[in-house]
Order: structure tokens, then sequence, then C-alpha cells
């Protein structure tokens, strides 16, 4: 059975909120300092692209005390990985090596 990975990927197309993944790479990070790294951006607006990467279960979040912990979860990013980028390893491999005979010829 294929998985439907479409909310994954329209949570990954947009800048912002790939900024916010790259931000949780470096570590969890409560809501409120999430918020400070998108000056240009309102409070209410860097809440709805959280609750996009939310919903696509890129981002998992925990509340401690009156503060919400936000932290990357990889595991949405290795089934787009699985079913997309490794199938096409072998077509690159095979690209790589045909240009790389033609270049020698």
């Amino acid at each position: 059975m294929k998985k439907n990975l479409d909310h994954i990927w329209k949570a990954l197309s947009d800048p912002t909120r790939r900024e916010i993944l790259d931000l949780l790479r470096d570590g969890p990070r409560q809501t409120t300092e999430i918020v400070e790294n998108f000056p240009q951006l309102s409070r209410f607006g860097v809440m709805k692209h959280l609750d996009v990467l939310r919903e696509a279960g890129l981002v998992k979040t925990r509340s401690k005390g009156r503060c919400r912990i936000n932290s990357l979860n990889v595991n949405p990013i290795r089934q787009i990985m699985e079913r997309w980028i490794s199938k096409y390893e072998a077509y690159w491999t095979r690209s790589e090596e045909h240009t790389s005979e033609l270049q020698s010829h």
C-alpha cells in the first residue's frame, strides 16, 4: 500500500517552513525562540507554519509548564527519501557512468 506523502511535500514546499526545520535540526526550541527567528512574520504566522509542520508529522510539540517545546521528527523525511530519492539513486549512478563513458571517448 502506497502512503500518501502529499501533506509532507506541501509542508516542505514553503521556504519558511524549511527554515523552521533547519532551526530544529540543531535541537529542540521553544515556540518563542522560533518566533524570534522570524521578525518579518507575526507570532500567528509562525504558529500557522508550525501547525502545518505538525500536521505533516515533521514537528513534534510537547508542553513543559507554560512553554511549548518543538522538535524535529525525521521519520517523514525518511519516508520521502525511501519512496522517491532512493529509487532514483540507481538512475543517477547509471547517468554518471554514461556521462563518464562519453567523456572518455
